[in-house]
């Protein structure tokens, strides 16, 4: 098995070496499909498919030290391949194979803060999974969000909860600079800060937020505003 020669520490160098392998394993099981195939053979001892930075691919034996340079992937891959369909076979090796890729990138991630590991598994769910590929199924796509310093422009109400709605502008710490984001949020209302315990909405026109118990919007009653006005911006245009 062709070894290390350096781990990656950065985000960039981990997701280098993440791309790498999984390349090298998407060709084994789509391009050299055949070749691996006939690489798994059920008579020999116990295979495991690896995917090496350079790009390369192999079917060998798991490593002798305990613990091994990096996480191993699924061991015996080859004693199922002659008892299953062969498309059943290999998608269930590719599932196996996507959570090794994310075992060994985690291996080099754990000592990155909580932002870098955000950055890099964000970078890592933009591809799709090897299970994807090999079977065919396209990823879903996300549903609406707002992307970090973005403002409503379409009218649609904006609420914290936690969940991804219909059709909403949500507040998420979906990137780096935006878990600070989340601590400076005050209720207009009370003045506390955010929990993203509680169910939060935000004003189309003033883009403060509150919390839904202090300006009585329910998480039902939020779905069917279409701009939501907080009481403050509803007083001043009353008074226009």
């Amino acid at each position: 098995m062709a070894s290390v020669s350096s781990s990656p520490r950065t985000v960039e160098e981990i997701f280098k070496d993440f791309n790498c392998r999984r390349s090298a394993l998407v060709r084994a099981l789509t391009s050299d499909v055949d070749k691996f195939y006939s690489q798994c053979d059920p008579e020999k001892e116990n295979l495991c498919l690896y995917g090496h930075p350079n790009e390369s691919w192999e079917v060998a034996m798991p490593a002798d030290e305990v613990p091994p340079e990096v996480p191993e992937p699924a061991l015996g891959i080859n004693f199922s391949r002659d008892g299953m369909h062969r498309k059943d076979w290999l998608s269930l090796v590719a599932v196996h194979s996507d959570c090794w890729l994310l075992a060994v990138a985690f291996y080099f991630g754990a000592r990155l803060n909580r932002n870098e590991r955000k950055r890099l598994f964000s970078l890592i769910n933009d591809l799709p999974t090897l299970f994807e590929v090999v079977t065919g199924r396209k990823p879903l796509k996300d549903k609406p969000s707002v992307d970090s310093g973005s403002k409503s422009r379409n009218g649609s109400k904006r609420s914290i909860d936690g969940l991804v709605r219909s059709n909403p502008k949500i507040l998420e710490d979906r990137v780096e600079d935006e878990d600070d984001e989340h601590n400076e949020t005050f209720c207009g209302s009370c003045g506390s800060s955010y929990n993203s315990d509680e169910f939060w909405i935000g004003c189309d026109i003033c883009e403060r937020w509150y919390h839904g118990k202090c300006v009585k919007i329910t998480p039902a009653k939020a779905e069917s505003i279409k701009q939501y006005k907080c009481p403050s911006c509803c007083t001043k245009k009353g008074r226009h």
